[in-house]
């Protein structure tokens, strides 16, 4: 069997009146993340997770902000395509373990329809899919509100 993992990371600027998606869901919060698409950090670091993965280059390369057909698209069809990647090079994904960093909203409230959405897309159980949160005890420009942060470890196997 061939076992590998992978690890992203993604960074958006907060920014009054826009809406906050993280991990498929729309959460309730007065920011939402300055993006080209979305902007949902938690899709984004595990797509790049999943490319890195699967020896694949980022998801900048796939999906770039370059090009207008991705303009506020929704991640979750980024994540898509992304699994499709990895699928057409024979991987399946075994589990998923994400962190997103950020001062508010809280988002254990939406963590369950996260690791629904997730899972439904990269066909796993929502059991494999882990999706924590964790302030910065308001040093830098995440405990400032400024900013968001998410950080994503997938194994995948053939």
């Amino acid at each position: 069997m061939n076992i590998r993992i992978g690890q992203g990371i993604d960074f958006h600027q907060l920014k009054a009146g826009l809406d906050l998606w993280l991990g498929g869901v729309r959460v309730p919060s007065g920011k939402g993340c300055v993006a080209h698409s979305d902007g949902d950090v938690l899709l984004h670091a595990i797509c790049d997770a999943l490319l890195g993965a699967a020896g694949l280059k980022d998801i900048g390369y796939y999906f770039p902000d370059t090009d207008n057909k991705y303009k506020n698209i929704d991640s979750k069809i980024l994540l898509k395509n992304t699994f499709a990647l990895v699928s057409q090079k024979g991987y399946r994904v075994n589990n998923i373990d994400a962190t997103i960093c950020l001062e508010k909203p809280k988002i254990s409230p939406f963590v369950e329809e996260m690791k629904k959405a997730i899972s439904a897309i990269v066909e796993i159980q929502p059991d494999d899919v882990a999706v924590k949160a964790t302030t910065t005890e308001k040093l830098g420009f995440i405990g400032d509100e400024d900013g968001i942060a998410a950080i994503a470890v997938v194994l995948i196997s053939k």
